[in-house]
């Protein structure tokens, strides 16, 4: 089983705490009286449900939307509901946990076709004449 299945079996959103807020941006009187911005924190370094390997690829892969403390803060603000920017917030940090845990694919070294190189050479022989004949002489 690799890490990212074993990260996805753990239900990693019952560690998540979220508080709501007041939204910035247009909204009109709404935006003044509901707290429908949604911030959630998820402490990487004291995680329970977490291997020490998995907080480590956590804390480099993520560094940038981690405090000092180690606590992962995603925001989500874009809807007029607390309940719908919640459940932003929940998909935007299983995106990132799942980003953080995927691996790169290896690039294979590969040689550009005969073809290929022929159009190449060849767009820039017409480059090439098409400059000559603006020349003055």
């Amino acid at each position: 089983m690799s890490i990212l299945e074993q990260v996805k079996a753990k239900n990693l959103e019952q560690e998540c705490l979220f508080t709501a807020s007041r939204s910035s941006g247009a909204g009109g009187q709404n935006v003044n009286k509901v707290n429908t911005k949604i911030s959630l924190r998820f402490d990487v370094t004291n995680s329970l449900l977490l291997s020490e390997e998995e907080k480590e690829i956590i804390l480099r892969k993520l560094a940038s939307k981690i405090s000092g403390e180690g606590v992962l803060i995603l925001t989500a603000q874009s809807h007029r509901s607390q309940v719908q920017n919640k459940e932003e917030a929940i998909l935007k940090f299983n995106q990132l946990i799942t980003k953080a845990f995927s691996f790169k694919k290896i690039r294979k070294v590969s040689r550009p076709s005969k073809a290929a190189v022929k159009k190449r050479l060849d767009e820039k022989r017409q480059q090439s004449e098409k400059k000559q004949w603006r020349k003055k002489t």
